[in-house]
């Protein structure tokens, strides 16, 4: 096991010590990674990953992490602990996220990125960055802040009108249409009182503000909405309109392309579109809610050929990650201007809104939504436009109808898998729908329970492939059979038949051929062995099988 990384990234860094590091750039080092996510210094490596080793006067590892505490403010608390890497020795030392700025005592303030080449580098920490830090950890909400150099009369009345239609027409919070415009103004906290005049906040400017009042005072707001096909760009259109205006002109422009068929299920004809509108107004509206709204740059949403693409200034918010997306309690970059989306209707007041984005490509057999190409630096969410699997729709369409309730997310997850994967386990489920395997188990019955999915084998070599009745419905009935396997009395005649042939044969073979599990494998030769259907022979890895003593008579 390799105990030192091969590269540096935006959480790891190498320092020689050959001529021993100087006090001052190893704090500064320890000060970058804090300032940014935390991480580990490798002290005695090289740029290039070459261990060379401490130098004699940093063998004593305790003075390391009590002289980066004493030249931090605040005092920064370290981890260092001594590797042997090649016979030479290196010292790890663990820098923790810090909640708060770190500076060294001589006042440098720095904090790590990673440059065009995915090299890292300790730039300046600047006081107009320091905003976008503390929003970033949750610890203040830069939507809510006033905006020096504003009136009310920055605010445009049209726009106030707007937002009362929009509460109504999306059934928003209802209570706020009696009120006349300061007293709906103070409950969205659009507007505050600062210094003894009545100030737009951040949101109330994104919500009401004149255009020429957003493009003085907010110059980092802007949306793109862009047909691409190829490298030829059909649409271009950049906004600095109010936010409501905006979402209402690009949600204009993507109805005016999307495309319908139909299905008939029942009674009903069902229409697929190009993207479903739920998911595509969520990409959109979780852009503009989560944005970093102090960093440069447009909302992106790009009409490509083989998706939709939506991107947004500003990485995950502290906490959220690829692994936890779909589980992660809701952690608005901008809490007030989410809070006034949510009131106005417009997204799930439970924040949830990514099950609806995943929901709106799963149900149609599309490909889940893909943030992959996220970083530090920007949210990219690509929504497919894959053809659909109108025999996976029809199935969600019926069970729905059956049981009477919609199919759940995590549900819908695992039928998405199966019908591209064919076979899962407990653990990959686990995996897939974020949540441990007690809940992924809970899934997975569930699904046996209404007849969609058959489990096959026990315990931990227990594994799920979908029902028989639903391989019928896709005309697949043929790949049931190849799926599920094969009755034990099968597998036995299959390993006999396979034995006489080839005078042996070994678990992996028995696996192979009866499509089960290794574990599986090992169960149904050893029921085999013990009743002298087969011999075993060898140990471990060198064992396989022949043909045992009750059936050596027969042909």
């Amino acid at each position: 096991m390799r105990l030192i990384p091969e590269k540096e990234s935006l959480t790891v860094e190498f320092k020689s010590d050959r001529n021993r590091l100087p006090d001052r750039d190893l704090v500064a080092a320890a000060v970058c990674l804090a300032n940014t996510d935390g991480g580990e210094i490798y002290l005695g490596v090289e740029d290039d990953g070459t261990v060379t080793g401490l130098h004699p006067l940093h063998q004593n590892l305790t003075g390391l992490a009590a002289l980066i505490a004493n030249q931090t403010i605040p005092p920064l608390s370290v981890r260092v602990e001594a590797l042997d890497a090649g016979g030479q020795r290196v010292a790890k030392i663990a820098v923790p996220k810090s909640t708060r700025l770190v500076a060294t005592s001589e006042g440098l303030l720095q904090r790590r990125r990673l440059m065009a080449d995915g090299s890292p580098q300790c730039v300046p920490f600047y006081p107009h960055e320091f905003i976008q830090r503390q929003a970033d950890l949750g610890l203040m909400d830069y939507s809510s802040l006033p905006v020096a150099g504003t009136t009310v009369d920055d605010l445009d009345p049209l726009e106030r009108e707007r937002l009362r239609q929009m509460i109504d027409r999306y059934g928003g919070d209802r209570t706020l249409l009696p009120l006349n415009d300061e007293e709906l103004d103070g409950a969205l906290g659009l507007v505050v009182r600062h210094n003894g005049q009545r100030v737009p906040t951040v949101t109330g400017l994104l919500i009401l503000g004149r255009e020429a009042a957003l493009r003085e005072h907010l110059p980092t707001y802007e949306v793109a909405f862009q047909v691409l096909k190829g490298t030829q760009v059909r649409v271009n259109d950049f906004y600095r309109m109010p936010l409501l205006k905006t979402f209402e002109r690009v949600t204009e422009q993507m109805e005016a392309r999307i495309e319908e068929d139909e299905i008939q299920v029942g009674l009903f004809r069902v229409p697929i579109p190009t993207f479903d509108k739920r998911a595509y107004r969520e990409a959109l509206l979780n852009a503009l809610m989560h944005r970093d709204y102090t960093r440069l740059g447009a909302v992106h949403m790009r009409w490509e050929s083989d998706g939709l693409v939506v991107s947004n200034p500003g990485g995950f918010v502290e906490g959220v990650t690829l692994e936890n997306l779909l589980v992660v309690e809701p952690k608005p970059r901008n809490p007030l201007l989410a809070d006034v989306i949510k009131r106005i209707g417009l997204v799930e007041r439970t924040g949830r809104g990514i099950d609806m984005i995943y929901q709106g490509l799963l149900r149609y057999g599309r490909p889940e939504p893909d943030y992959s190409r996220t970083d530090t630096t920007t949210v990219v969410v690509q929504l497919s436009s894959a053809k659909p699997d109108l025999a996976f729709l029809q199935m969600i369409l019926e069970t729905e109808e059956r049981t009477g309730s919609p199919v759940p997310l995590d549900a819908m997850i695992v039928l998405a898998r199966l019908r591209h994967e064919r076979r899962i386990d407990t653990s990959t489920v686990s995996q897939a729908i974020q949540k441990d395997q007690a809940a992924a188990r809970g899934v997975l019955e569930k699904l046996v329970e209404i007849g969609l999915i058959e489990a096959h084998g026990a315990k931990k070599g227990r594994t799920y492939t979908l029902s028989a009745k639903v391989y019928q419905k896709f005309g697949q009935s043929a790949d049931y059979v190849r799926q599920a396997g094969f009755d034990p009395i099968q597998q036995e005649q299959m390993v006999l038949q396979y034995v006489r042939k080839h005078r042996r044969i070994t678990r992996q073979e028995a696996a192979e051929l009866c499509r089960i599990t290794s574990d599986q494998a090992k169960r149904l030769l050893a029921n085999m062995a013990r009743r002298k259907m087969l011999t075993k022979r060898g140990l471990r890895k060198g064992s396989f099988y022949e043909i045992g003593p009750n059936l050596w008579a027969r042909p």
